[in-house]
This record gives structure tokens, sequence and C-alpha cells, in this order.
């Protein structure tokens, strides 16, 4: 049963939490361009998530691995100059914060200074613990990334649903307990049981953002690529598709050269 919304003129890290403590769901998805994110943001979307994801939806690699700091800033840059009301987390790409937490922090500030994003997003728990503390130090804001991480892939060696094992299962509750303790706004719970997303949503003061991870949580994600069809040949369980662009831009592409082949495009209201 939803709740009256309370209107934000601008989402804010602390708009996020009261919106978990009033029992409103929050929406988020991907944006990686100016274009794409002006109609996310006008459409009322709560966050927008500037994604690694884009190494793979907008530059065709197979894993968000290669994605790298210049080029995220790039998206994100972007993404800042379309947006009156959306706040902005920002991936820290693969090999920018994992080893080093003074490599963390020069990272993150990259992305705020030379973006203008608002927040920036890590994946991982317990091993990245002082790069995260380093970065919140700072006084930048910093989401978790918890279950499913896609810069761990090879580790994984699967996309396949995270923390169905007892141990598995414990260490996520206690790294999003961990992640909240140490000043994270929020977190990202990716392909993990419904149920184990749901005790960790009940069990932490911060919002729980879900992809693949069920509806008791506080708030849900998705790629924007793959919610509005553009991309059509991944088909996880968690994605609905609101719309087919694929085969739209695919007919509409295909009567564009058929049109100019036969010179029925411009026609003499289209000329000067």
């Amino acid at each position: 049963m939803s709740t009256a919304k309370k209107e934000y003129k601008r989402i804010t890290t602390r708009s996020l939490i009261e919106m978990k403590s009033n029992g409103e769901k929050i929406s988020m998805l991907t944006a990686y361009d100016y274009t794409m994110a002006k109609i996310v943001d006008g459409a009322g979307v709560d966050v927008i998530l500037v994604g690694d994801s884009a190494s793979n939806v907008m530059a065709g690699h197979e894993t968000t691995l290669p994605i790298t700091l210049d080029q995220m800033i790039y998206h994100a840059s972007s993404v800042i100059r379309a947006i009156d009301r959306a706040l902005v987390v920002v991936d820290l790409p693969f090999g920018t914060y994992q080893s080093d937490p003074k490599k963390a922090l020069r990272s993150a500030i990259r992305i705020m200074k030379e973006s203008g994003g608002h927040a920036v997003k890590l994946e991982g728990g317990k091993e990245i613990k002082d790069s995260i503390k380093r970065i919140l130090n700072a006084g930048i804001p910093v989401m978790g990334h918890l279950g499913l991480t896609p810069q761990s892939i090879y580790k994984f060696g699967t996309y396949t649903v995270r923390a169905k094992e007892e141990a598995e299962a414990k260490q996520l509750i206690s790294d999003a307990k961990m992640l909240e303790k140490i000043g994270c706004f929020a977190v990202v719970l990716e392909k993990i049981p419904a149920k184990l997303a749901q005790q960790v949503a009940q069990s932490i003061s911060i919002p729980v953002i879900g992809i693949g991870a069920g509806s008791d949580v506080d708030g849900q994600v998705l790629v924007l690529h793959d919610m509005i069809g553009m991309t059509h040949e991944f088909n996880p369980r968690f994605l609905r598709r609101y719309m087919n662009l694929y085969e739209d831009m695919t007919h509409a592409i295909s009567q564009y050269v058929t049109d100019v082949k036969d010179v029925a495009f411009p026609n003499e209201s289209e000329q000067y």
C-alpha cells in the first residue's frame, strides 16, 4: 500500500533517509548522457546512477571492468548538466579504490570536482572499509553495493544469484550493518534472495535499493536502456521492459532508409 508522497524540489541524501522513514519507495535509474538524463529527471526519478554499466550499454564491452575514471567523469558531467531535481550518484570504476584508500579518495575527489556529481558508489563490504571511510572522512557521500558486484565477475565466475548459502548471507548482513555504521547513506543490493533483502532493509536505518532483490526493500534501480527496451538480448527475471524501443527504432530507421532510397524524403514541405 502506497503512502502520501512529500514533494521534494531537490533530492538529497537526507531526502532518501526521510523517504525510507516515511515508507515512500525510492525510484532510481541509470543515465549516461545529457539527453537521456533530461528525460529521466523530468519524469520524476529520485536518483540517477551514472553507472559503470556504461561500459556495457554505451561502449559495448562484455563487462564493466574496462571503463576508466576519465570516462566516468565524462558521462557524469553530461548527466549533471541535465539535472534539476534528482540526486546523481556516480560509480567509482574498477581499479580506482579497491587496493589503496588514498587512491580511492583521489578518485572520489576527481569525480566530485570534475563532474559535479553528488555522491559516489563503491562495490564491496569489509574488504573496502578503509577506502569508504577515507572518502566519507572527506565529506563525500557514499552509497554501498552488496550482493552481485559486477566488478568482481571474474572472481564469481557467473552472474547468478548471490548469498543463497547461509555463510554468504550472514556476511552480507554484517557488511550492510558495517556500511551503515561507518556512514554510508544508502546501499544497493543486487541479485540476492528477496527474503534476505527484506531482512537487510529491516535491520538498517539507511535506504536499501534493490535490483533483483524483491519488493520489500526501500527502492528499485534498473538500467535505463534495459527498462525502455533499447537492449533486447539481456533478459534476467528481475527486468521489466516498459517499452520496446529496439523494435520501434529499428522500424523507424528502416523506414527512413526506404524513404531516402525512394526519394520520398524530403518532400516539398520539408525543403527551403
